[in-house]
């Protein structure tokens, strides 16, 4: 999404200095992490979401093919996904979150597509498959990030479900055992628990991995920024984060076949919602 910046009028009598003559340095942003309280936040609306999924349905259909290929990854996950849980329920709504969560980072290639697209370029499927490799180091760091995160979300889900049921239980891949009115308590536990990881994460990469494929900053600049985003524009923020929970929910019920549109739509708004919310 481009954004059309206004430069301030000079003052009368003022006179603009000479331009520095002395080079610089144009790694200093890439290595200080204060930098990422001095990114610029544009002001956003309850309207923005909303049109970060009209720019991602456009970018959709003006790529199908790529958007597809993705949208049959993001099925294959959920089917995995399925899996997990007849085989080990504890892991499944820590892991099912962490699919709603991570998706900035699996998005990687969608949001190539977008750049490409935004620039007038023609995508293409094998850059959006190598789009990391430019910047592979930080993206390997942030992606660390998440994954101790997720693993340390893991734990804790295990810790509730031996504390609330006296050890492991075994639901044999019935969700509505799990949901039976004895349980509410753990129900209510394992939300609270979840909300604490959930919101953690979303806050640290809801903006990060498209912003360091755009631009040549730090992992570390790259998730303050994002958390300054969340903790400035909150009730936006929330909006758009209730809006991908519910579109991926949906796109679950029918056997996962949702994902293969929904999918691509929503890492394609994500760019947006970056072009729209970071300043150049």
């Amino acid at each position: 999404m481009n954004a059309t910046h206004t430069d301030r009028d000079e003052e009368p009598g003022m006179e603009t200095p000479p331009a520095s003559t002395e080079p610089v340095d144009s790694s200093a942003d890439a290595t200080d992490p204060a930098t990422g309280f001095a990114i610029t936040l544009r002001p956003l609306g309850f309207a923005d979401p909303l049109r970060w999924l009209a720019a991602g349905w456009r970018d959709f259909l003006r790529a199908p093919g790529i958007g597809l290929f993705y949208g049959l990854c993001f099925m294959a996950m959920g089917w995995g996904l399925l899996k997990v849980y007849q085989n080990a329920p504890a892991y499944t709504l820590a892991l099912s979150a962490g699919f709603l969560l991570m998706g900035p980072f699996m998005c990687l290639g969608l949001y190539q597509v977008s750049m490409r697209l935004e620039r007038g370029e023609k995508p293409d499927l094998g850059d959006s498959l190598t789009a990391w490799d430019t910047r592979m180091g930080q993206l390997a760091i942030f992606g660390a990030v998440l994954l101790i995160l997720e693993m340390i979300w893991g734990r804790a889900s295990l810790v509730v479900f031996a504390v609330s049921f006296d050890g492991m239980p075994d639901f044999s891949g019935s969700l509505t055992k799990l949901l039976e009115p004895e349980n509410i308590g753990f129900i209510v536990t394992y939300l609270c628990v979840g909300a604490v990881f959930a919101g953690l994460i979303y806050s640290i990469s809801v903006v990060s991995i498209p912003m360091l494929l755009d631009r040549p900053v730090d992992a570390i600049t790259a998730g303050l920024t994002s958390m300054r985003l969340v903790l400035t524009q909150t009730g936006v923020m929330l909006f758009w984060g209730f809006l991908i929970t519910l579109l991926v929910v949906l796109a679950l019920l029918p056997w996962f076949a949702g994902l293969l549109v929904v999918g691509p739509v929503l890492g394609h708004a994500s760019w947006h919602a970056y072009r729209a919310a970071v300043a150049d």
